[in-house]
């Protein structure tokens, strides 16, 4: 399992898959063939299918600039369902032919290679990592730090920061977002809107909601996101803290702590099944966020391991067989709403595992398992191909 710091990326939206991965694979490209004269980069299935509703083909473009580039878009399911296939041309001399699939979370492979980042972590499962912090007497944000080293503090205090910021800018602009779609901001409505709820419950569930729209419309918007694990559902796990911090006063340490927490989630379901949409469907990236927000929540909340094990599980289990369905393959509808409901569906989820984590039957590891395993049987079309689900049904209206 790889150190967190391959988890947390912060770059640029709407997609980690989509665009920053491509971005990455297109910079080794500019950087390793100095004296090329043209590109001819060929996306397959779900990057052709909505790769020109995630920017694919205008970060490579930018990244490559000025070399030009061409684009072929092709489905060969026989494939990785992100895959890019880079010519490299000297004039008319073909350089070389390289093969790339963009597994996820930004991370990138080369043609038959595994992965292109060393495993640090001796434990691999939930089960394994808490009997060994159990024993050694010590919480999940220390294990990470005894793993990982001191420095990883320094690194989640940048990724907060990040985080921070892009909930701060989302929250204050207004307009709409680019694209064909149209669809309007709707983060500082909310937040200005806040008070005019009558309870308490629903006054919380809309500051949330604010959070997590300011986050993902800043995604959508091409801005600066963290990915959490992933661009599209990269709201998730900032509202929370976010919300964390201005409602509940948590200090920034603590949450720093949550943090790590949050990345071991995340680490745990990268590695044992996929953050990708295209491999698993939405449960495997808005699922997946949930989980980490929920652990993250529970952890502040000073839960037990079990009952922060108890808060993931649940998470991910009310997530289960949740379709990639892209309105035209932008990172929107019903990106940005979903981001919003797991905001707060992560925080119950931590409410519940405060009272029920003893009668649990379902272990995290389990759920994981489940979910990757679903992911595969799920129709191709519906994981991130705007080809179904409402995608497919969208007539234009309601805008």
């Amino acid at each position: 399992m790889q150190s967190i710091k391959h988890l947390f990326k912060v770059g640029h939206g709407p997609s980690s898959s989509h665009t920053m991965g491509p971005a990455f694979a297109a910079q080794d490209i500019l950087d390793k063939y100095k004296q090329m004269t043209h590109v001819e980069v060929t996306l397959l299935n779900s990057l052709a299918l909505t790769g020109k509703g995630h920017l694919t083909d205008y970060i490579i473009k930018q990244t490559l600039y000025p070399v030009p580039v061409t684009f072929l878009f092709h489905i060969d399911v026989s494939k990785h369902p992100n895959t890019m296939v880079f010519k490299v041309f000297k004039d008319d001399d073909l350089l070389d032919e390289i093969e790339v699939k963009s597994v996820g979370g930004g991370d990138i492979i080369y043609g038959n290679e595994i992965s292109r980042n060393k495993s640090i972590y001796p434990h691999h499962t939930f089960l394994d990592i808490a009997a060994y912090a159990k024993e050694k007497e010590i919480s999940l944000y220390e294990y990470v730090r005894e793993v990982e080293g001191p420095e990883i503090d320094e690194f989640l205090s940048f990724v907060w920061q990040t985080m921070k910021q892009t909930v701060e800018k989302g929250l204050v602009t207004e307009g709409v977002l680019p694209g064909d779609l149209e669809v309007k901001r709707k983060a500082s409505t909310l937040i200005k809107k806040r008070n005019e709820a009558e309870s308490h419950s629903v006054k919380q569930n809309r500051l949330v909601s604010a959070y997590a729209f300011a986050a993902s419309e800043e995604n959508a918007a091409g801005g600066i996101i963290t990915t959490a694990p992933t661009c599209g559902a990269s709201g998730v796990l900032p509202a929370v803290l976010y919300f964390l911090k201005e409602v509940e006063q948590v200090n920034e340490s603590k949450l720093i702590e949550s943090l790590a927490v949050a990345g071991l989630i995340g680490n745990l379901i990268k590695h044992n099944a996929t953050i990708s949409g295209a491999v698993g469907g939405c449960q495997a990236e808005v699922g997946s966020a949930c989980s980490m927000a929920a652990g993250a929540h529970a952890y502040v909340e000073g839960q037990t391991i079990d009952q922060i094990e108890y808060a993931a599980e649940v998470a991910m289990e009310h997530h289960l067989g949740l379709t990639c369905d892209p309105i035209d393959g932008y990172v929107q509808i019903p990106c940005i709403e979903r981001n919003a409901v797991a905001a707060i569906r992560a925080i119950n989820a931590s409410g519940l595992s405060y009272f029920l984590s003893d009668t649990r039957k379902i272990s995290f590891d389990m759920i994981v398992e489940t979910m990757y395993q679903t992911g595969l049987d799920m129709h191709p079309k519906y994981k991130e191909t705007a080809e179904a689900g409402m995608a497919y049904f969208y007539k234009g209206k309601n805008k």
